[in-house]
């Protein structure tokens, strides 16, 4: 007979349903996986058979073969494990098949039974609660898979209490969903002394989530601001929370199984390489961009990332998604991120410091800046020279705003911004206004449209540095509460866009 049950098989964030079709047939014993299992799914024979052992399971004196249908798709990961040895317990007439049917397992099985945690369990649970299924998965990936309410989630220990659970030996009980502590790391504003533009930039960022290239002297300040950019962030909405969380469960980062409403804070090192940076690698796993979606990518030192991997953020930057090519598939990941990115101007770090610049100077700021491209610089909306922080400065009381009392007003502005976009689902911020919206809600009056004018010639600007001003300007306005964009608005807004003096 053949016998079958559901799994799973990933591309991208998305989950496609898999049956595992087990028959059980005469001829010489064998057990034969096929399907386009990778190793980790061929293993699963010795793992079944020993999992088996430690429950008293006999493994029949006969052909068995288990195929993964769609044949044609690639099958990763030892997730498969669980619905393999369902399948063959449901051909042994072990289980009951039509029960069995109803459900969609994944979990790895430990040599004596014990289901070990995988990753994808959200995922998994959006594609059952799609296709009208309960979800089995082991019970450390129980609390994660549970945020998705449409689903069943049963989460046992062992391969035998699933047993005994479709039997009706013992019913297991459904999952609840894991909550985590919501606090913010990282330090307040208040902390920060001195750098007042540096704040107001960083409020501006959050508000409408501009990128942001914050240029200074080493001691400047520049990662203790963006450290502090998180406190600022509002939290995520209910759809944001679930989207960015299944791009976490696929990349095994989910704290607990729980679901966080703050924004992802992800700061990777400039020593790593393009598939961590965008994507890829073994099984085109997300990228830290993707980690990053609905949050902040921070870039220290940012003319140390390899040439390569900085142009590659130009595309998702723009279109707010990455593709993965390999030779067997094109996955897309979902990257809507606000990248702050902090350099010195220059190697040694101190050109604007006369008694301590290189003799190279000014040719070192301009060969250092020279590593971050054209094209990438412009899609920067804010652009800020942070300088050196006095001792002065520093003997000065913290009595500055907090974060708590920016973060509201970038809340405010947020909701301004969520009632503008009501009726454009793609669109959630002011940064991801275009075309002919952009014009409706940014459109300046006459006197600033001279004044944006005047500045495009000073400046030289290009297209999209003249968009990106109008969408800065109409973030600085709905912070101020006002409907329109004013004339010290688009001011303020060039202000930000000026060259630097070693970057040219």
């Amino acid at each position: 007979m053949v016998a079958i049950a559901y799994s799973v098989a990933f591309e991208g964030i998305e989950a496609r349903l898999v049956e595992v079709q087990c028959s059980v047939a005469a001829g010489l014993p064998g057990f034969a996986i096929v399907g386009l299992p990778d190793k980790a799914v061929s293993e699963a024979r010795e793992r079944v058979k020993a999992a088996f052992g430690a429950l008293s399971i006999a493994m029949p004196n006969r052909r068995l073969t288990v195929n993964l249908s769609p044949a044609d798709i690639p099958k990763e990961g030892s997730h498969f494990d669980l619905p393999i040895a369902l399948a063959i317990l449901a051909a042994l007439e072990i289980v009951p098949g039509e029960e069995l049917s109803r459900c969609v397992a994944l979990g790895e099985l430990a040599l004596d039974g014990r289901l070990v945690a995988v990753t994808g369990a959200l995922p998994a649970a959006m594609a059952a609660a799609e296709d009208d299924r309960a979800l089995i998965c082991p019970r450390s990936c129980g609390p994660e898979a549970a945020w998705v309410d449409a689903v069943p989630v049963l989460a046992p220990a062992t391969l035998r209490e699933v047993i005994d659970h479709l039997t009706d030996r013992a019913p297991i009980a459904r999952a609840q969903p894991g909550v985590i502590d919501g606090a913010v790391t990282g330090g307040c504003l208040s902390e920060v002394k001195g750098q007042e533009r540096a704040k107001r930039a960083l409020e501006i960022a959050a508000a409408g989530r501009h990128h942001l290239l914050m240029v200074g002297p080493p001691g400047a300040g520049k990662s203790m601001l963006a450290a502090r950019l998180p406190g600022l962030m509002p939290p995520l909405g209910a759809a944001e929370a679930l989207e960015t969380s299944m791009i976490h469960s696929l990349a095994g980062t989910l704290d607990d199984g729980g679901i966080s409403r703050r924004a992802p804070f992800r700061e990777p090192h400039h020593t790593a390489s393009m598939a961590a940076i965008v994507g890829g690698g073994r099984g085109a796993k997300p990228g830290e961009i993707s980690l990053a979606h609905n949050g902040v990518l921070f870039m220290d030192e940012f003319p140390e990332f390899p040439r390569q991997v900085l142009e590659t953020l130009r595309q998702p930057i723009e279109t707010g998604e990455v593709v993965v090519a390999r030779a067997n598939a094109h996955i897309r990941y979902p990257c809507r991120f606000l990248l702050i990115a902090a350099a010195n101007p220059c190697r040694c770090g101190y050109l604007a410091d006369a008694a301590r610049a290189c003799p190279r100077a000014p040719t070192c700021g301009g060969d250092y800046m020279g590593k971050i491209s054209g094209p990438l610089m412009d899609r920067f909306d804010l652009r800020l020279e942070v300088p050196a922080v006095g001792f002065l400065d520093l003997e000065l009381p913290s009595d500055g705003e907090t974060s708590a009392q920016v973060a509201a007003r970038v809340a405010e502005a947020r909701e301004v911004q969520a009632a503008r976009f009501r009726g454009h689902p793609q669109i959630r911020v002011n940064a991801e206004a275009s075309g002919s919206l952009l014009d409706r809600i940014a459109a300046p009056d006459q006197e600033g449209r001279a004044l944006i004018l005047k500045a495009s010639e000073r400046l030289g600007l290009t297209a999209r540095g003249y968009h990106r001003i109008l969408r800065t300007a109409r973030t600085i306005a709905d912070l101020a509460g006002s409907a329109a964009v004013r004339t010290p608005h688009l001011a303020e807004a060039i202000s930000y866009r000026l060259p630097f003096v070693a970057g040219g």
